[in-house]
This record gives C-alpha cells, structure tokens and sequence, in this order.
C-alpha cells in the first residue's frame, strides 16, 4: 500500500472515529476517496453503505450510543438527539420508543420513518457535546418529555433518577420549564411531588 493511500486511509479512520465509526460521501471525497473508489470499498467489503451518501467503516467495534452519530450525518449536523432518547443517553428514566428523537430546526425538511422529529431552535444552553453527536442536557430532555405530556410515572423516575445522580436540582428544572412552556411546568410539579412522595 502506498504512503498516500496509508495517509488517506487513517485520517479517514480518525474523522469515522469522531463519529461512531460513520461518515460521509462528501467526507471521504475531501480525503481523496472518488466516488469510483468509495464504490469500490464498499464492493470490496470495507466499507458498509448504511444510507445513500453514508457509510459506516466494516472493522470498527460499535460503541453503546453510536447509532447516534448516524442520525447526526444524515441530518447533515443540524439535528440534536432529544426527548426519550436524551434521556437514554443521560441514563435516567426508563422510556421505550422504537424511534430516535431529534429535534431539528424549523424548516428542516428531511424525513426518515426511523426518527421521531422535533421542531424547535435550541440555545447553546440546553445542548451539549458528545462524540460524533449532540444532545440536549438532562434540563432540557425533561421539560421536553414534559411538553409531550407523558407518563406522569416514567417522568417522576425520570426525575427522580436525574436528581439523585446530580444532573439535575429540583429548583432548576422548575426554574426551566416554566420559562420555556407553562404546561410542561405543571406536568413536572406533578411529577417531583410524586417523586417526593414514593
């Protein structure tokens, strides 16, 4: 293999190792891979084709929320995970979905049965960084929760667990919600009073 070749291939590695071992057409093509040649890999077997215009390195060793960094690539990095599946990430509460939450900025026009959309601009505040993806932080994945009025149960553990790993205050997440939708506030008083109580 020619130096170029071993130089293009691991700064590919690295940019699929920021990302959950995923990366784009557009991606590879920067590093020098042709289209011919990124038909070529996949032919070959070194690359998996996930999605049009996405592939995912066939050696790499899945990592517990990698799934993620897909979702993030095919929105073309304007999505944030969100909603129940923030709160996966964040390890607090017990949701069951059979799709992946993102919130994504109006006018987003991308649709794909395996997500579940949010429409929202979110503040640099409420989101934080992961690898290869972003997610909005345990304040904001409860009041999102809240807004969508779900189980008042699943959302008091969710509290619940979120306050006594310290990712929360109660007098925050109160705080949060009420600025950002009254109904979910009173959704969360409910719940944290359950949570009090059980």
């Amino acid at each position: 293999m020619s130096t170029d070749r071993r130089e293009r291939r691991r700064r590919l590695f690295e940019a699929a190792a920021q990302q959950g071992g995923y990366f784009t057409a557009a991606q590879a093509k920067s590093l020098g891979y042709s289209y011919q040649a990124q038909a070529h890999h996949v032919e070959a077997g070194n690359w998996w084709r996930v999605d049009r215009g996405l592939f995912r390195l066939v050696e790499w060793v899945p990592g517990t929320h990698d799934e993620l960094a897909r979702w993030t690539l095919w929105s073309r990095s304007r999505a944030v995970v969100s909603h129940e599946s923030a709160a996966t990430v964040h390890g607090i509460g017990e949701f069951e979905s059979g799709r992946i939450h993102l919130t994504v900025p109006p006018g987003f026009t991308m649709h794909d049965d395996a997500v579940a959309l949010h429409y929202a601009h979110l503040p640099a505040d409420d989101v934080s960084e992961r690898s290869g993806y972003r997610v909005t932080t345990p304040l904001r994945t409860l009041v999102d929760i809240a807004t969508n009025a779900s189980d008042e149960d699943q959302l008091a553990r969710a509290i619940d667990d979120a306050r006594r790993t310290g990712l929360i205050t109660t007098r925050r997440l109160r705080s949060r919600a009420e600025s950002l939708d009254p109904r979910a506030a009173l959704y969360i008083e409910r719940a944290i009073q359950q949570a009090e109580t059980s």
